[in-house]
């Protein structure tokens, strides 16, 4: 079988890389600028490398019964991970990638090409004006990964933003999304501050390294009008190689505590990650 070479291509919004994986036939690593942004594999869809994928991966296993198709909306392509795992496990789903960055979506459709039979449009276009223009009650699911360079950009983390995404989830819906922080969790704890505005029901997945202050590193928050099955979510998160767990109610308010809800005028970015927490040349 021919050897894959790696490819590397200037995009609109950084340097992209695929590379791939020696141990996995098919499978690649995209990197944007050094740092690593998804993981694929082309045989095995439902295998997701990074800990974060795994966490939304399994919000969206118990969202609805299993293999039910949903209406899925995702803020950030990458390399399309997440919808090529629904495609898979809730086969004729529909579902919409909104990538800023042109380039990035015409190299993963060049060298990482969907399955025939998945449903996915792709757009390009910046998340939050996309969702200001999408159809009230169009979405079992929204998820947001999301980032310019290594941070969550300022526009997509306030009340406004998240007013919209509720606008365009139907009821019963879920907003899923990937953000990056360390103690003592200002961004973390106002994004959920800001959520909370719009959402009865909050959960927060995180390695307990990271939520005791050990490291930087991702954190997935689900919110909704309905409570998650957060006992079916608990097992699967603690079965994973790397164990998370699963915070809500009583426990995530105190995690909260007084932080407040981040208006426009005064939204910041996600911090910036220190040296060498996810960049890998």
């Amino acid at each position: 079988m021919k050897e894959a070479i790696p490819v590397a291509r200037a995009v609109d919004h950084g340097f992209a890389k695929l590379m791939p994986d020696v141990d996995r036939e098919r499978a690649w690593l995209l990197t944007v600028d050094g740092a690593p942004q998804s993981y694929v594999d082309l045989d095995d869809p439902t295998h997701l490398e990074f800990e974060y994928a795994r966490r939304l991966g399994h919000v969206l296993d118990v969202v609805a019964e299993p293999g039910r198709a949903l209406d899925v909306a995702h803020l950030g392509g990458g390399a399309l991970t997440l919808p090529r795992y629904v495609a898979v496990t809730r086969p004729g789903s529909r579902q919409d990638v909104v990538e800023a960055d042109r380039g990035l979506l015409e190299l993963v459709g060049a060298h990482l090409p969907l399955p025939a039979t998945a449903r996915v449009a792709l757009h390009t276009a910046d998340a939050r004006a996309w969702l200001e223009n999408a159809r009230a009650d169009s979405a079992d699911v929204i998820v947001a990964d999301v980032f310019g360079g290594s941070r969550v950009p300022a526009h997509l983390t306030s009340v406004t933003y998240v007013r919209e995404a509720a606008r365009v989830l139907r009821e019963g819906g879920v907003y899923l999304a990937n953000l990056p922080d360390a103690a003592p969790f200002g961004f973390l704890r106002s994004q959920l501050a800001t959520l909370a505005t719009v959402f009865a029901e909050l959960v927060l997945i995180a390695e307990p390294g990271v939520l005791r202050g050990r490291r930087f590193g991702n954190a997935v928050l689900a919110a909704g009008h309905r409570a998650l099955d957060v006992a079916a979510l608990t097992r699967l998160t603690a079965a994973d190689a790397f164990p998370a767990r699963v915070e809500y109610g009583a426990g995530l308010r105190r995690f909260v505590g007084g932080a407040r809800a981040v208006r426009d005028e005064d939204a910041v970015p996600s911090p910036e990650p220190p040296d060498g927490a996810f960049g890998i040349g």
